[in-house]
C-alpha cells in the first residue's frame, strides 16, 4: 500500500497556505490516526511562519471533503476505560481548537460530503464557505452510531449557528446543503464552481480572498472571543428549549436511542459555561455513551451496510443502459420510479392502456415529489418524462438490458409471460423476477436460456425500502447475478444474494414471526398486547398491524406456501382464512383486523366487533401473557428459523441475515440485527429460553447451529 501522505501543505502566495486532503488508498477521506498525526505535525509546521495571512483546508478529493472519523479504529476502543475515552475525545478536541487560536485565520473550504470529525474539523476554523452543488452537505451523523459528536462539536457549534440551529444538527444526525448552511450562519459564503477538472479552483480562489478580507477587518478575532464565552440566552429561552427539544426526540426515538437526549443535555448543559469547560463536559457525556450496546449495535449496523456496498465477488457485470418493468402496479411503479431517478430509460407495461397510464402516471408522481412543496414539481416531471415509455407492446419491453416482471403472485401467469417475451430478448439480456414467494428454479423450467434467468426482490415501498434480493436459481449464471447486483447498487438499492428456496431470506424468517402472532390470538392474547410487545422490541409495527399492511390474502397465500414447504413446523392458525373471506383484506380495502375510516376518528388499535368475534371462536381457552412469554414467542421462531437457513445454504453468513432484516422488514437497527441481538443474549441462554416452549412443536425445537454454539458458548458472528 502507498506511503503516499493523506495531506499536503502548498503556499500559492507567500501569507497564505492551503492544506489539501486527499487519502491515496481510499474512496473517502476519513481521519484516522495517521491523518490527525499529519494535520499536528502540519499546525506545527505553519505555527513557524511568522508572515501567515491564514491557512485554507480543502479536499482534492471529488464530492468528499471529509466523511467523518475512522470508525475501524473506534472499534478497537469499545472496551477502553471510560478515562481513556474521555482523554481520546480531549486529544480531538484539543487538536483541532489550535485552529480557532492560532496566529492566522482559518478557513475550511467545503466540497463534497463533510460528515462528524470532518464537520467538527470545519467548526473549529475561524471561516466556513461551501461549495453549492448536489454532493456537498454538512452533518453530524454521530447520534445514528449511538453516540455524540466527541472533538468539540457540541461546544463549538451553538456558540456559532446558534444553540436551536445546533440542537436540531446534533440531535437529529441529518445533513443539510450549503444554502442552509448560509441561512444559520454556518457557511459564511456559498459558491458556484466554474472549473470542472475536480479542483475546486473556484471554492480555493473565493477562500483566499476570504482570508485576506478577515486579515483585514479582523472580525475573525471578536468572533473567537464571542464563540469562546458562555451562550447569551435565558434560563426561560433554554427551558423552553429544553422541553420542546425533549419532548419531539422522544417521540422520535421511542426511548430506543439514548444518543440524541444525551446531546440534548450536554447541549443545554454547557450553555452557561466557557467553550473550554463544555468541551470538558462533552468528553464526559462522549465516555458514557462510548462502547454501550446502543452503540455497538449501531456501529454493526454501519459496518454491514458498509461492506454491502463493495463491488460483489464474481465476474465483470454486463452494463444496463435500459430497463423495462411489466406490471404497472404499485410495485412496477416503484421499481420503474428508481430507474428514472437515476436516469435510466425504462419502459413500463401491462396489459391495457388505461393500467399503462396509471402507472405512469404513478412513477410521474414519485419522481417529481418535491419535499419543500409536499407536492409534484411540473418542472421535474417534464425533466423525466422522456425516460419513462408506457407501452402494452412486448416488442417495446424486449428492447431493454434488463426486464423486471412485477406482476401479481401466480407461477402460471409469470410463466406464460416469460414464453411470449424471452424469444424477443437480445442475447444479453437478462430476465427477472419480482416475486416474494415462487421459487425462482420453478419459475425458470420452460426458459430455454434459465442462466440468464434470476430472482430480483424489491420491498415495498420501494422508495422507501433499501434491500432487493436477488435470487440465485439452480441454472442462473454468475455473470447473471452479477449484472442483477451492479444494477441494484446502480439504481441506489443494497443487493443481497441468497439461494432458491421458500420465502427466500426476509419471508422466510418474517413468516414464523407472523404465523406466531395469529397463534397467540387464538391462545388468548390480544392484539394491543401482541403489537405492544413488538413495537417495544423495537420492530416499526406490530405484526398484527403489519397484516393489515401488507394485505390478508397476501399473507395467506405467502403462508401457504411455506406451510407447504415446512409442513412439521407451520401452524396454520384458522383465524386467518375467514378474515380473508369475510373480505377483510387490510389497509387496502378498509377492513382488516382493524376498520380503517376516512376521518379523524379512524380506528387506532380497536378491531370492531366482527373480528372480536372471529377471534373468539378460535379461542377456545384464553389465558394469561406476560409480556416477556409474548416477545418470545414472536422473535424466538425467527431465529430459529434464520439458523435453518443458514444451514440449508440460503445464504452463508449471518451478516447477510441481518442486514436483510434490517434492510427488509426494519429490525431494530438499535439491536444490531438478529443474530447480533442473539449474541449479546448468549447461545446457552437462548438454549435456555426455549425450554418452555418445546411443548408447542417441532418449530421450537433447537438446531444444530444452536446446540453447537450453546456447547463451545460460541457466538453467531464468529460461527460462520
Amino acid at each position: 500500500m502507498s506511503s503516499k501522505p493523506t495531506l499536503s501543505l502548498d503556499f500559492p502566495s507567500d501569507d497564505v497556505a492551503v492544506l489539501s486532503i486527499n487519502d491515496p488508498n481510499k474512496g473517502a477521506n476519513v481521519l484516522s490516526r495517521g491523518v490527525l498525526t499529519e494535520l499536528e505535525a502540519c499546525l506545527d509546521q505553519l505555527d513557524q511562519r511568522d508572515n501567515l495571512a491564514g491557512l485554507i483546508i480543502r479536499s482534492t478529493k471529488p464530492g468528499n471533503f471529509i466523511a467523518g472519523a475512522d470508525l475501524r479504529e473506534f472499534v478497537v476502543e469499545l472496551d477502553a476505560s471510560a478515562g481513556d475515552v474521555v482523554a481520546l475525545s480531549r486529544q480531538g478536541q484539543q487538536l483541532f481548537s489550535r485552529l480557532a487560536n492560532c496566529k492566522y485565520v482559518t478557513v475550511a473550504a467545503i466540497a463534497g460530503v463533510c460528515l462528524g470529525g470532518g464537520a467538527e474539523l470545519a467548526i473549529w476554523c475561524d471561516r466556513r464557505i461551501f461549495a453549492r452543488d448536489a454532493k456537498t452537505s454538512y452533518a453530524f451523523p454521530e447520534v445514528k452510531l449511538g453516540m455524540y459528536p466527541g472533538w468539540g462539536g457540541t461546544a463549538r457549534t451553538p456558540r456559532i449557528v446558534g444553540l436551536g440551529n445546533a440542537v436540531e444538527l446534533v440531535t437529529s444526525g441529518e445533513p443539510i446543503d450549503a444554502g442552509a448552511a448560509l441561512a444559520m450562519g454556518l457557511a459564511d459564503d456559498v459558491v458556484i464552481e466554474q472549473s470542472d477538472n475536480g479542483q475546486g479552483e473556484t471554492l480555493l480562489a473565493a477562500a483566499v480572498r476570504m482570508v485576506q478580507a478577515e486579515k483585514a477587518s479582523g472580525d475573525y478575532v471578536r468572533d473567537r472571543q464571542r464563540w469562546a464565552a458562555p451562550i447569551d440566552i435565558s434560563e426561560t429561552e433554554l427551558g423552553f428549549l429544553g422541553a420542546t427539544a425533549s419532548a419531539y426526540i422522544q417521540g422520535q426515538t421511542k426511548g430506543h436511542y439514548p444518543a440524541p437526549l444525551a446531546a440534548l443535555e450536554v447541549l443545554l448543559g454547557s450553555a452557561g459555561v466557557d467553550v473550554e469547560a463544555a468541551c470538558q463536559m462533552e468528553a464526559q457525556g462522549f465516555a458514557e455513551l462510548f462502547g454501550s450496546p446502543v452503540n455497538r449495535a449501531l456501529l454493526n449496523v454501519f459496518f454491514l451496510g458498509d461492506a454491502n456496498k463493495k463491488p460483489w465477488q464474481g465476474p465483470e457485470p454486463q452494463a444496463i443502459e435500459s430497463a423495462a418493468v411489466v406490471g404497472a402496479g404499485i410495485m412496477g411503479q416503484g421499481i420503474a420510479a428508481a430507474n428514472v431517478k437515476r436516469s435510466i430509460p425504462v419502459a413500463l407495461g401491462d396489459m391495457s392502456a388505461e393500467a399503462v397510464g396509471r402507472g405512469v402516471q404513478g412513477v410521474l408522481s414519485e419522481v417529481s415529489y418535491n419535499k419543500k412543496t409536499k407536492g409534484p414539481d411540473v418542472e421535474k416531471a417534464l425533466g423525466y418524462l422522456p425516460l419513462i415509455n408506457g407501452t402494452v407492446s412486448d416488442d417495446e419491453l424486449a428492447t431493454a438490458d434488463i426486464v423486471i416482471e412485477a406482476i401479481y403472485e401466480h407461477a402460471g401467469a409469470k410463466q406464460q409471460l416469460y414464453a411470449r417475451l424471452e424469444p424477443k430478448l437480445g442475447s444479453h439480456a437478462i430476465l427477472c423476477s419480482n416475486t416474494s414467494t415462487i421459487p425462482i428454479t420453478e419459475l425458470a423450467l420452460e426458459l430455454k436460456h434459465p442462466e440468464r434467468f434470476c430472482g430480483l426482490h424489491f420491498f415495498n415501498p420501494v422508495r422507501r425500502m433499501p434491500l432487493v434480493e436477488v435470487i440465485r436459481g439452480k441454472k442462473t449464471s454468475d455473470q447473471t447475478i452479477a449484472t442483477a447486483v451492479a444494477y441494484a447498487k446502480r439504481i441506489g438499492k443494497s443487493p443481497i444474494v441468497v439461494g432458491d428456496g421458500p420465502g427466500f431470506l426476509v419471508n422466510r424468517v418474517l413468516l414464523p414471526y407472523m404465523n406466531e402472532a395469529l397463534l397467540l390470538l387464538e391462545e388468548g392474547a390480544s392484539i394491543k398486547q401482541i403489537d405492544r410487545a413488538a413495537t417495544k422490541f423495537g420492530m416499526p409495527m406490530g405484526p398484527i398491524t403489519l397484516y393489515d399492511t401488507v394485505g390478508l390474502d397476501i399473507a395467506l397465500h405467502a403462508g401457504g406456501v411455506m406451510q407447504q414447504s415446512f409442513p412439521d413446523r407451520v401452524v396454520p392458525a384458522g383465524l386467518l382464512p375467514e378474515l380473508v373471506e369475510a373480505e377483510r383484506l387490510g389497509k387496502k380495502n378498509g377492513r382488516g383486523f382493524f376498520d380503517y375510516g376516512t376521518g379523524k376518528k379512524k380506528n387506532r388499535g380497536q378491531p370492531g366487533p366482527e373480528v372480536d368475534a372471529l377471534i373468539k371462536k378460535h379461542c377456545s381457552q384464553p389465558r394469561e401473557f406476560s409480556s416477556e412469554e409474548i416477545t418470545d414467542r414472536l422473535f424466538l421462531p425467527m431465529l430459529l428459523e434464520a439458523t435453518r437457513l443458514i444451514e440449508d445454504g440460503i445464504v452463508s453468513d449471518v451478516r447477510d441475515v441481518d442486514l436483510g432484516l434490517i434492510y427488509g422488514i426494519g429490525f431494530p437497527p438499535f439491536k444490531g440485527g438478529l443474530f447480533f441481538w442473539a449474541d449479546t443474549i448468549g447461545a446457552q441462554q437462548i438454549a435456555e429460553k426455549l425450554e418452555p416452549y418445546k411443548q408447542l412443536g417441532k418449530r421450537y425445537e433447537s438446531t444444530t447451529m444452536l446446540d453447537e454454539l450453546a456447547k463451545r458458548e460460541g457466538r453467531f458472528y464468529t460461527a460462520r
